[in-house]
């Protein structure tokens, strides 16, 4: 019976056939306006992206929640606010990351918080995402088969 993730043999796994390529990643840049991130966010699906500087360097992340707080004035919505601010102004820049080399462990541990990371070389280079949905299936089928 396995009683650690060390005991797992998946756990010394190299996640890299897990990454979700950066081209087929949803993302904005920096100095989108917030009309364009929230065009963006509604027509993939997605809560929130990644968001990257002109040399595709990971920056932050964008999402639906960060875009309603900035447009939330003293009584209203002011909805002027999505042209007027942009990205750079209201992402979130703590950011999950992982290397494309990390073990399986240690983004097993990052992702109990986070439904995905953003996986980056050392010069911050943005390369895609590892999600929670692909690594639990990858578990799911490892303990299918034994």
């Amino acid at each position: 019976m396995l009683h650690t993730l060390k005991d797992l043999p998946l756990s010394d796994k190299d996640i890299a056939p897990l990454i979700i390529s950066a081209d087929k990643v949803a993302h904005v840049q920096m100095n989108n306006p917030l009309q364009h991130a929230l065009l963006v966010l509604i027509k993939s699906g997605y809560t929130a992206i990644p968001v990257l500087d002109a040399s595709y360097r990971l920056r932050g992340l964008i999402s639906k929640s960060l875009i309603l707080d900035a447009m939330l004035g003293d009584e209203d919505f002011e909805l002027e606010r999505l042209s007027t601010l942009t990205v750079n102004n209201v992402m979130a820049k703590d950011v999950p990351c992982i290397r494309p080399d990390a073990p399986f462990s240690k983004a097993l541990s990052l992702l109990i918080n986070h439904s995905f990371l953003c996986v980056v070389d050392e010069e911050q280079a943005f390369s895609g995402i590892l999600t929670r949905r692909s690594t639990l299936a990858l578990i799911s089928k490892y303990l299918h088969q034994h």
